[in-house]
């Protein structure tokens, strides 16, 4: 591999590790320049799952001052994202492309959840329906890690959707949550990648540097983005990245 080569995925690795931490959807950018480089698709998202891991540590660390008081439910749905992390990296390697006709959709879904969650969650309060959002947030964290340890691009933004609805808490609290629940998706994927598949550990490596400084300067920049502007920039990425895939598609 080139220097030139190296740069690249160094570039992408900042980028991503940096747009994780403020929404998600950052393989969008590391997966496709390792395709451009010749990695074959499966090897590009094995390696580019590994080299994530260590960005979304960083990010979650960044946001360490927002997940003070949220140990009980970090480890309680991070239980269930390990569990459909594991079945997600599994699909991947016994089936892979199975998701790529749902995931456009899935990702939409995930952003009118975000776009009407104000009025969803106040609808399921004066409900007092606290076992039904209770069931959807597992459940559909679950799902969302089946589908992170699969691909995982835009897994952030349905995390994040699953989260303001089912719990009642601030967009940058909940963000924090988001990414040590994707950083455990990511982790627990990797770890089976590298017991059962190929692994290019070059580019992964670069990633890994690039994206540990990326999530650090997205966690300075992202807590300081009013809840609206967040939620605004939640729907417009993740919209932009169902069109991209059912265009690609």
């Amino acid at each position: 591999m080139s220097t030139i080569a190296d740069i690249e995925i160094l570039l992408a690795g900042f980028g991503a590790g940096m747009v994780n931490t403020i929404v998600g959807s950052g393989s969008l950018i590391t997966f496709p320049t390792l395709l451009s480089l010749g990695y074959s698709p499966l090897l590009a998202n094995v390696s580019n799952t590994l080299g994530l891991v260590p960005g979304s540590a960083s990010g979650a660390i960044g946001y360490r001052k927002e997940l003070k008081g949220q140990k009980n439910r970090a480890i309680k749905l991070g239980i269930v994202a390990l569990l459909g992390g594991v079945v997600g990296a599994f699909l991947l390697v016994t089936y892979p492309g199975a998701f790529q006709q749902i995931v456009p959709y899935l990702i939409l879904a995930a952003v009118i959840l975000m776009a009407f969650q104000p009025r969803i969650s106040r609808a399921l309060a004066k409900r007092s329906e606290s076992n039904l959002a209770s069931g959807l947030l597992y459940g559909g964290v679950f799902l969302t890690a089946i589908y992170g340890g699969y691909f995982g691009a835009a897994q952030g933004v349905v995390l994040i959707a699953l989260l303001a609805i089912g719990i009642d808490d601030t967009l940058q609290r909940l963000n924090g949550l988001k990414n040590i629940l994707a950083g455990l998706v990511n982790g627990i994927a990797a770890i089976f990648f590298i017991a059962v598949t190929h692994v290019a550990y070059l580019p992964a490596l670069l990633i890994a540097i690039s994206s540990v400084i990326g999530a650090q300067v997205g966690a300075k920049v992202g807590r300081h983005i009013p809840s609206k502007v967040l939620r605004a920039i939640i729907v417009l990425v993740g919209t932009g990245v169902a069109i991209s895939l059912i265009v690609k598609g």
